[in-house]
């Protein structure tokens, strides 16, 4: 699972997931998929779609995650009421709208369109696959 070798700081304020993305565009592969919603997507997520789309393909081709979990999240243990902050539980990455999360190149349109809509399937947000312009 992807999560960063190093941190600063061990905790993150939750923050606000308001605006556009700035990576809207498809820079390395033919093909992208792109998110139309906010969300957190964990690194087992990622994972997941990582894997959907090298099984569709028979790992033929290119595939560029454009995506990484480097905002911790906590989790209080249960029954726990006060106490301050939960430890660390894993990794996200804060997604907006317009954000290429996954390209693919080296496969034929129809497979790589099929790929990357099993992937967005394991995603939890609503996607759309791009064309490089």
């Amino acid at each position: 699972m992807l999560q960063p070798s190093r941190t600063k700081y061990r905790k993150q304020f939750r923050g606000k997931m308001r605006g556009l993305s700035k990576g809207n565009l498809v820079a390395f592969g033919e093909y992208g998929l792109k998110s139309l919603d906010c969300s957190w997507i964990t690194a087992n997520q990622i994972e997941a779609a990582r894997r959907a789309i090298a099984h569709h393909t028979k790992r033929n081709g290119r595939i560029w995650i454009r995506i990484f979990p480097d905002k911790p999240f906590t989790e209080k243990g249960t029954g726990t009421m006060g106490a301050g902050k939960g430890d660390v539980k894993g990794y996200v990455a804060v997604i907006r709208p317009g954000r290429i999360m996954f390209e693919v190149s080296g496969v034929a349109e129809v497979d790589a369109k099929e790929a990357l809509k099993l992937a967005a399937a394991k995603l939890p947000v609503k996607c759309k696959i791009v064309n490089r312009k």
